[in-house]
């Protein structure tokens, strides 16, 4: 009886430890984490990214004081030269033979897409800070993948709201042709719909083109009232002076859907005051947000944009669900991500849903004119404050196998 007891204890105590949860078991592999930042660092969206994400995440890393769990945090990048298989390679050789735990910006919806898919493969964090495509939470939804900032749904809202409600129903769209255009072009036209106005046409340009005339003439033949841009960067800043240019803005309103602080400084106040459009980040907007600025400007002498005020966030937001998940497991992280509230310099009221979408309070904004500005970068009125549960796509339409019916 002794033994048979002793056995049954020596059994308890061995199902005990087998039942501790994987996270305990796991600690942090090959000691030491490590962040990969896979970013446009050389073309179109390097402004908004790039150098500008990497240092972005390296603050965030310092601040947390360069360990966790008293392992080195370090920090890598790679440029994806906006080709799909060039990110898809190197977020493959970063997680199968480098070792890297967590990948982040993204900045770019097929490069995020293609990585989601390894993501959910290999069971590690992929973090889009950068990409706009809701198929990133539809369709292309992952267990440990996480859209950050923004997307096109959230970007949309508010600002196509906004103008409907001055009456002007009859749009336009001039959008980029690839996933992140054609998406936005889409959420775009149901906006208008559901507003009471309606799409006269759609024209879709070349990544990168360059003149925008022609696209522009097709707006202002269909005697449009708005002309909403469902492109970003050079694409958008370009078509905005296309319009000022040919002075079609005197009788067209131009609705860029998404639109970086860095845009509207190479734009300059005069071409673009007046434009109003949403935003996830305002460096102005609070004490905190003002911190973060003010250190940003100091190593790259301009302000970040809300991409990159966005990944010192998820930096910091994920290495503190290392910590408290004891683990760089990927799924242990994400679980423990999703318990967590997130409030700092970027994100208000922040929360991780089962989708992968983190939620926050957005911002309509207007780009001041130039006698209202008060010195650089000091460039937004802010318009109104949207809620997350309203800014983003309801999970109730979420195509998303993770959410439950």
């Amino acid at each position: 009886m002794n033994s048979m007891r002793a056995i049954a204890q020596a059994c308890g105590i061995s199902c005990a430890l087998l039942a501790l949860p994987a996270a305990q078991a796991a600690g942090i592999s090959d000691d030491k984490i490590r962040i990969g930042v896979l970013s446009d660092m050389s073309g179109q969206y390097s402004d908004s990214g790039g150098r500008g994400s990497v240092e972005a995440a390296r603050m965030a890393v310092e601040d947390f004081g360069a360990t966790v769990l008293g392992k080195p945090v370090e920090v890598v990048f790679a440029d994806h030269q906006n080709k799909a298989d060039i990110g898809a390679a190197k977020a493959r050789q970063w997680w199968d033979a480098e070792g890297v735990d967590m990948i982040i910006d993204l900045n770019n919806s097929a490069i995020a897409s293609a990585v989601n898919v390894l993501a959910k493969e290999r069971n590690k964090v992929a973090i889009s800070t950068g990409a706009l495509s809701n198929a990133l939470t539809n369709e292309f939804c992952a267990p440990t993948a996480v859209h950050y900032t923004v997307d096109s749904y959230s970007i949309s809202s508010a600002a196509v709201d906004a103008v409907l409600k001055q009456g002007k129903k009859d749009w336009f769209i001039i959008a980029v042709d690839y996933s992140y255009g054609k998406v936005t072009s889409e959420i775009i036209t149901n906006f208008v719909n559901a507003g009471g106005g309606r799409v006269l046409g759609t024209v879709y340009h070349p990544f990168n083109v360059g003149d925008f005339s022609s696209f522009l003439m097709q707006a202002q033949a269909a005697k449009a009232q708005v002309v909403a841009l469902a492109n970003a960067t050079n694409d958008t800043i370009n078509t905005i002076k296309g319009a000022r240019q040919f002075g079609m803005t005197k009788n067209m309103t131009i609705v860029p859907q998404l639109m970086y602080i860095n845009d509207v400084h190479g734009l300059g106040l005069e071409q673009g005051q007046g434009l109003v459009f949403s935003t996830a980040y305002y460096w102005d907007r609070n004490d905190e947000s003002r911190a973060l600025g003010k250190r940003y400007m100091e190593r790259m002498k301009k302000m970040p944009s809300m991409n990159q005020a966005s990944i010192y966030s998820a930096v910091s937001t994920y290495l503190k669900a290392v910590q408290q998940a004891q683990t760089d497991d990927g799924p242990a992280v994400i679980a423990q991500m999703r318990k967590m509230k997130i409030n700092d310099a970027f994100s208000q009221n922040g929360y991780l849903r089962e989708d992968g979408r983190m939620v926050h309070d957005m911002f309509l904004v207007q780009v001041k004119a130039p006698k209202e500005s008060k010195g650089p970068w000091d460039y937004y009125k802010v318009l109104d404050t949207i809620p997350g549960d309203k800014a983003f796509q309801p999970l109730s339409k979420s195509t998303c196998y993770l959410v439950k019916a």
